[in-house]
């Protein structure tokens, strides 16, 4: 089982969701800079469970122990270790799935990869408790690049059928980053919220659940960084964000509208701008050939509904090798979108760091 990423800043990602703790290594980071971490726990708190109706009520503090590589307020150079300890399980609710694997959740792949030897409960290394030591190592490496003058920001695009307004691709307002960033519904315009809620209480009280997207926008990044084809901006970011549980889809600028455009429509015109070279437009999201121009990098993620719902499900059974019928315990998300931004961030940060 591999959960490692990056080359020059690699982080690590260990433990399972109702085992005795969750955590992060991360290697390669720089000796002396000086971390801020009281800003760390703001990024863990906007992903933290049991706070809102939308999310789980499993309560969990998710305050990290540092075990090493920070020493008063800065990096030491060596290993940064962190780990978060599990407190509110609840393992007899999963004894079912043992044996009759969730429709839509690893539990099956996971039973023939690793020949029934998978921690089930709550789903394991599987489960988007996991996501909580991404976020740690995100928080670390966004401070990184926010000195190198790199801001990273997401808000909620969209939940079921309600849509948030989009980042301006041109340009982005500090004002609006840094607030959003901070924010643990996040959304450009808060009258959507409403309506959104809406959607969620819905789909939880047909004891369903409803998916949805985020967009994230990195501004600040310089022309130049990124390498063609295998080794791109996108494939980069790419990559770290499919290791968040229950994203399915991604797309950078215009995305999959750019399919129905004409080329006079899609390309982005350049011009000089305060004697540097800008776009009028954004469409291809701040990346030409695999590397950055100079313009803000906007990408969408797209987050399936959670698996986990309280309906009758149809599955198998595993033990006697005869369909069968599934029935959910336990605590679970209706909606994991707003817990998921401040996730997709930090997958982008670790991402870009490894680029610099």
């Amino acid at each position: 089982m591999s959960s490692t990423f990056g080359d020059k800043i690699k982080i690590s990602i260990f433990g399972e969701s109702h085992g005795g703790g969750i955590g992060v290594v991360i290697d390669g980071l720089p000796a002396g800079e000086k971390i801020d971490l009281d800003a760390v726990l703001v990024q863990m708190a906007r992903r933290a469970p049991g706070k809102d109706k939308t999310a789980t009520p499993r309560r969990e503090s998710d305050l990290p122990k540092i075990l090493s590589g920070i020493l008063g307020d800065a990096l030491t150079g060596a290993p940064l270790c962190a780990v978060i300890e599990n407190t509110n399980t609840r393992s007899s609710d999963y004894g079912n799935l043992l044996s009759k694997p969730r429709p839509a959740h690893s539990d099956y792949t996971a039973f023939v990869k690793y020949k029934g030897a998978n921690d089930i409960r709550g789903g394991g290394h599987f489960s988007g408790r996991i996501t909580a030591p991404i976020v740690f190592a995100g928080a670390i490496c966004r401070q990184l690049l926010e000195k190198r003058g790199v801001k990273i920001a997401a808000h909620i695009a969209s939940i079921g059928s309600v849509s948030d307004v989009r980042f301006c691709p041109a340009e982005i307002d500090d004002a609006l980053m840094n607030r959003l960033s901070l924010s643990s519904f996040a959304l450009i315009d808060e009258c959507a919220e409403s309506r959104m809620r809406g959607e969620v209480e819905a789909a939880r009280l047909e004891l369903d659940s409803i998916g949805g997207s985020v967009e994230c926008a990195v501004t600040g990044m310089p022309a130049g960084i990124g390498e063609p084809m295998f080794d791109g901006v996108e494939g980069a970011i790419a990559k770290a964000v499919f290791g968040v549980p229950a994203v399915k889809g991604i797309e950078f600028g215009a995305g999959f509208e750019l399919s129905k455009m004409r080329g006079s429509n899609a390309n982005d015109p350049f011009r000089m701008k305060d004697g540097r070279v800008v776009t009028e437009t954004n469409n291809c999201g701040g990346i030409l050939g695999g590397i950055s121009n100079g313009m803000p990098i906007i990408f969408r993620a797209a987050i399936k509904p959670t698996p986990s719902i309280s309906q009758k499900q149809r599955t198998v059974d595993l033990q006697t090798g005869e369909n069968a019928e599934l029935e959910i315990r336990g605590r679970h998300d209706p909606c994991i979108v707003p817990r998921a931004v401040p996730v997709i961030e930090a997958a982008a940060a670790i991402a870009l760091i490894n680029l610099f």
